[in-house]
């Protein structure tokens, strides 16, 4: 296998091992109601496991000017666009995908309950 990198429409440049890697949907039947191929298992999810995501959990927000902000010291409270008891976001790479609510997990820790997922149009 040659070490070039290969230009795909939709992913851009990749090398070619890793394409050959990656697990390829196939139909579960056909018009006939039919199986194709058999059932893929969990193990064909193993490529993507180990790529990292950014996960947030936004209580709430604030505009304020840049005067206003280094103004603030420690201890300072900041305004936010939500109440106490009111659902917070929870982002996966800035996009919405859940709202939730705060857990005490012990003394010490938060945790974050998902209540909702939240439905998403993407348009191709």
């Amino acid at each position: 296998m040659s070490s070039e990198l290969t230009k795909t429409p939709d992913s851009g440049t990749v090398p070619p091992r890793a394409l050959a890697e990656l697990p390829i949907a196939a139909p579960t039947a056909r018009a006939g109601g039919e199986d194709t191929q058999p059932a893929r298992g969990p193990r064909d999810l193993d490529a993507v496991y180990d790529i990292p995501v950014l996960v947030s959990a936004v209580l709430g927000r604030s505009t304020m000017q840049v005067s206003q902000l280094l103004k603030l010291g420690r201890g300072a409270v900041v305004e936010l666009d939500r109440k106490v008891g009111d659902p917070i976001d929870i982002f996966v790479n800035n996009r919405l995908i859940a709202r939730g609510e705060v857990v005490m997990i012990d003394e010490t820790k938060l945790g974050i309950t998902m209540t909702e997922i939240v439905k998403s149009d993407r348009g191709g």
